[in-house]
Order: structure tokens, then C-alpha cells, then sequence
């Protein structure tokens, strides 16, 4: 790996990390496929008699675990964005509704000779944003209006630089390929769990003892390789958030921009009912950070923040304390009359 000097090399060390991550899943693929034949198959001859066997019947069997996540890619990729507005409720927008995002992104685009994506905005106080698309030319920026609102030009153009970087990276595209595999993985480890239930694996005999050894193999192998996938799953997307922090610096040459976008979103980007599918993609996403860093989908913003400043040379302002509005007086209170007592979120600090 190499030494990461400066904001190019960190770049291209994110992108090689993203290409090992991704180079797991066949793999996991191959080891659930060998579960799943051990789990089938096996004779109760002995462990090891029934291992060889299931070697041997591999490669048959790994092609059409193979078919099998190619159908499920296509119908990923013919569904994906009709799929995305449907669950986010996202709607298109055009330069009439939305001039000052249109503007900001078709002159960000233009500067740097990138395609225009669509623009679409969740009604959301959330402060958000995502990039979804399976292709540079077919890419879509979706941004809440929580963000518009509490962005000034210079920050929302860095948010929507990262979002171009995304696409610009393919990282969607990622986003299906990984979840598919980890996906298809889940499905059968569930499929399988479920159906041993009140299954007895040991029995007496020498056939009862040699299968129950075997279907013990095969089920721990199929919850290693399930449990790897979703830990992968979640590294490849913290990984990209990283990737596009610096894109975002590259195109806008402003990391100061990024980094107080980053502090107004921090702890204000919870989105309530958005679906697990599209956690990962987004700008930010609270519970995505918190607990054991191998489940987590989301880098904390203190840590982007912090690489932000070591290899894009930017300014942290430290956390953003925004003011409590005032709470209007009772209705019927006397004038001057004490307010009633207002509860400020965490991370607004106590109340004044």
C-alpha cells in the first residue's frame, strides 16, 4: 500500500482498498456455494469423505451461484432508480423550481467538464444527500431541503461535489454489486437457519455422527461467510465516503467548504423511514456510526473531518452550536411573562 503523503495518494490508496474489499465478495460467494453443497450432499461417511465430495461438485455448482447473482444484477440495474424514488420520495426538479442547486451544480459540472446529473429533493428537515445511478451519464443528485436551508453556496457546492464524486467513481454501481452478493449470501444463510430449525444434526450411527459433523462444518462456514459480507459490505461504503470527501476538496479546491458542511450536518442528518437499502449511500447517517467501527456504514464525521485536515490542509471550525429560536409566550400570558422552559437537542448545547 502506499504511503499516504498527500490528498492524491490518499485517493488513490481509498481506491485500492475499494478494489480489495470488492475482490472479497466472489469469494465469499465461493465459500457459501461450498457450504450450501456440504449442507446438501453429504453422506454421513465421514467429514472428511464428505468435504472431497463437495470439492468435486464445486465447480458445477459455483457457476450457477454465478447465474444466479447475474439475473439478480439485472433485475438490480433495470429497477434501481425507479426502486430509489418509490422508497425515498424523492421528486425530480428542474431549474424553475430549484434555481439556486441547479446553478450551483450545473457551473460546478461545467468547470470541470463533467456530464450533468438530475437533480431531485426529499421535503425533509434532514440534512442530507445522496448520488444514486449505475452509470456517469445516467447519475442523479437527490438533496433534502433541510440541507438547502441550512447551507450556505460555498458548502452546498462542496456537498454536491461529493455527490459528482460518487458518481463520477461509480460508486452506486459498487453499492449494487455489493449488496447483491451480501445479499444473495444473507438469503441463503437465512433460508438455510431457518430450515434447521428443530433439525436434529447428530443421531446414532456412524451415518448420524459423520452427517451431523458435516452439517455442523457447513453451517458454521455459511455464517462466517454471511458474517464477512455484511462487515464488507459496511467497510466498502465507509471506505467510498472517505474517497468522495477528497473528490469533493479536488473539484472545489475548498476544503474548508467541506469540512463546515460537514459540522452543520453532524448530528442533524437523520432522515426518519429511510430504508436500510439507502443508509449506505447517504452524505451522512447517524446510527451508521455509532458501535463496533466494523458495522458501521458511515466514517464518524470527526474522522473525515480530521483526514480532511491532515491531507487536504483544511480549517476545523470545531462543532456547530446553533442558536435555540425563542419560544413565543403563552397564549394569554401577560407581556414579559417567563417563557416555558425549551428543551434543546444534544447537540445544540444546553439552553441559553
Amino acid at each position: 500500500m502506499l504511503p499516504t503523503v498527500g490528498l492524491r495518494t490518499h485517493i488513490w490508496n481509498n481506491f485500492i482498498k475499494s478494489g480489495l474489499l470488492l475482490a472479497g465478495f466472489p469469494l465469499l460467494l465461493l465459500l457459501a456455494t461450498f457450504a450450501l453443497v456440504l449442507l446438501v450432499q453429504h453422506t454421513g461417511k465421514g467429514l472428511w469423505a464428505d468435504m472431497a465430495a463437495a470439492a468435486e461438485t464445486l465447480p458445477v455448482a459455483f457457476p450457477v451461484a454465478l447465474l444466479v447473482s447475474g439475473i439478480w444484477f439485472g433485475i438490480a440495474w433495470l429497477g434501481y432508480q425507479p426502486i430509489i424514488y418509490a422508497v425515498t420520495g424523492a421528486r425530480p426538479v428542474t431549474r424553475e423550481q430549484e434555481p439556486r442547486l441547479w446553478n450551483l451544480l450545473e457551473n460546478l459540472c461545467i468547470s470541470r467538464g463533467l456530464t450533468m446529473p438530475a437533480l431531485a429533493i426529499i421535503e425533509t428537515p434532514g440534512r442530507n444527500a445522496f448520488a444514486s445511478g449505475l452509470s456517469r451519464r445516467g447519475g442523479q443528485v437527490t438533496v433534502t431541503r433541510g440541507l438547502m436551508e441550512a447551507l450556505d453556496d460555498r458548502e452546498l457546492e462542496a456537498v454536491l461535489a461529493h455527490e459528482l464524486t460518487h458518481i463520477r467513481n461509480g460508486d452506486a454501481r459498487l453499492g449494487v454489486i455489493a449488496a447483491v452478493f451480501a445479499g444473495i449470501i444473507s438469503l441463503v444463510a437465512e433460508v438455510v437457519f431457518r430450515g434447521m430449525r428443530g433439525v436434529r444434526v447428530s443421531g446414532g450411527g456412524n451415518r448420524g455422527r459423520g452427517g451431523g459433523a458435516a452439517v455442523l462444518v457447513a453451517l458454521a462456514v455459511l455464517a462466517v461467510a454471511w458474517l464477512l459480507a455484511v462487515v464488507l459490505r459496511f467497510a466498502l461504503s465507509r471506505n467510498r465516503e472517505f474517497l468522495a470527501d477528497a473528490g469533493a476538496v479536488e473539484l472545489t479546491a475548498n476544503p474548508d467548504a467541506m469540512i463546515s458542511a460537514l459540522r452543520k450536518v453532524e448530528g442533524r442528518s437523520d432522515i426518519p423511514g429511510m430504508p436500510s437499502q439507502v443508509q449506505a449511500m447517504l452524505l451522512d447517517w447517524p446510527q451508521g456510526t455509532r458501535g463496533f467501527s466494523l458495522w458501521a456504514t458511515h466514517p464518524s464525521i470527526e474522522a473525515r473531518v480530521q483526514a480532511l485536515v491532515a491531507f487536504a490542509g483544511g480549517r476545523d471550525p470545531g462543532p456547530v452550536l446553533e442558536p435555540r429560536h425563542e419560544e413565543a409566550a403563552p397564549e394569554g400570558a401577560a407581556p414579559g411573562a417567563p417563557r416555558a422552559e425549551s428543551r434543546s437537542p444534544w447537540w445544540r448545547g444546553p439552553a441559553a
